[in-house]
């Protein structure tokens, strides 16, 4: 799949060797990484709140940018996979609510430290991409932890082990594995790749150096003020809590239709897998044309519409096929998103950049699910909470819009 996602180039691409090393680096890179997204969404839903600590992440990009990305990919893999194994072990609400802040403290800065590692191996016209792939994880894990989480449930009594015990230790023990692992897998640059040729590794380095930027930001407090970091946090917040809010409560708005909690579980997993392949066949069609702000404003535009209008059915499974197109929107945002803050911010300020755009719009995912819980509760319906959505959603697509005005090279 790697091979198929990288193998129409766009007219930049120049050399057969160029092209088998990014398909080296796809293969070897992506879906690892991707993996290992796949047991952060799984353990971060099992323990809950990661998020309390997330301004931890831009420290924790700093140290990645300092020590090296194998080193500290793998330190947050398996501290994340320790902690999350030894909330099995809780006594009481204060070891319980200790436990959820050191797994903050242990996962800070996975997600932006990711993207700006892979910023570092594949240039602009590969990222959204590559992004799409990894981002693959968040549906998977729903996807895949629901049913697994299920199956250990029922493991209560084994051992003398209670049940939920066995889940926390069984879906965190693999996360310290893979981190582990991350040690051999995960070179720290492409200088590091013995999976690469002397040549391809010469390439790779000349294709990233040679890219053409904006105004570039190097260094990490001039970063925090730039107008176009602070237009993508307020982006980010927006879709982050349309989605976060959608999915959250899209199997309570099911519910609504006297569906089984069987039914509700195949039919969720299957809009995000929908979503999903619109996310990557999308994310192919950017890396083509190079214009990532424009598709990312539609992408917004099209979760806001569709949100919009599934408001405006009685028809629950109209509603729903209105909700995956929002669906497609956001997922096809959150994709297209990342390639735009690499494009300017490098170095230092790339490593606290994105964690601080990530930090803050993590926001997000707590004000959307919150909002729509509330309103529901003042209202007795859904419908005023997806309006609150759609609202946020179009703030993204009119904050996203105009990054023209900041953003002058694509």
């Amino acid at each position: 799949m790697a091979t198929e996602a990288i193998a129409a180039l766009p007219p930049l691409a120049a050399t057969d060797v160029e092209r088998a090393a990014f398909t080296k680096a796809a293969w070897r890179l992506v879906p690892f990484l991707t993996i290992a997204y796949l047991l952060n969404y799984m353990d971060r839903n099992n323990v809950g709140f990661a998020a309390l600590t997330m301004n931890a992440e831009i420290p924790s990009n700093i140290a990645l940018y300092r020590y090296g990305a194998r080193t500290w990919i793998a330190r947050i893999m398996i501290t994340w996979g320790i902690v999350s194994a030894a909330t099995a072990f809780v006594t009481g609400p204060q070891s319980w609510y200790l436990l959820r802040f050191l797994l903050g403290v242990a996962e800070a800065g996975f997600f932006p430290g990711i993207t700006f590692y892979l910023a570092t191996w594949f240039p602009a016209e590969y990222r959204a991409r590559m992004l799409a792939w990894f981002l693959v994880g968040i549906p998977l894990s729903t996807v895949v932890g629901g049913p697994v989480s299920g199956l250990l449930l029922q493991m209560d009594g084994y051992g003398g082990i209670a049940g939920w015990k066995w889940l926390f230790i069984i879906e965190g023990i693999p996360a310290a594995l893979l981190g582990v692992a991350a040690f051999w897998v995960l070179p720290d640059g492409p200088e590091d790749a013995t999976f690469l040729t002397d040549e391809e590794r010469r390439l790779v380095r000349a294709r990233i150096a040679s890219e053409r930027r904006e105004k570039e930001q190097r260094h990490l407090l001039p970063a925090l003020k730039d107008p176009r970091v602070l237009i993508l946090t307020l982006a980010q917040f927006g879709f982050t809590a349309g989605s976060y809010g959608v999915g959250i409560w899209l199997p309570q708005i099911l519910k609504t239709a006297h569906l089984s909690n069987l039914e509700i579980g195949f039919i969720t997993g299957g809009c995000y897998v929908v979503a999903s392949i619109a996310m990557i066949v999308w994310a192919a069609r950017v890396d083509r044309s190079g214009r990532k702000i424009g598709n990312l404003t539609l992408a917004c535009l099209v979760a806001t519409m569709g949100l919009g209008a599934a408001i405006l059915t009685p028809n629950i499974w109209l509603s729903l096929s209105l909700i995956t197109v929002a669906l497609i929107g956001i997922t096809a945002a959150r994709a297209v998103f990342w390639t735009i803050p690499t494009r300017f911010l490098t170095g230092l300020a790339a490593a606290g950049g994105l964690a601080f755009i990530n930090s803050v719009g993590t926001l997000g995912g707590f004000v959307g699910p919150y909002a729509v819980g509330w309103l529901r509760d003042a209202t007795g319906s859904f419908s005023a909470g997806l309006l609150a959505m759609a609202a946020l959603l179009a703030l993204a697509t009119a904050t996203s819009w105009s990054l023209r005005f900041v953003v002058r090279e694509e």
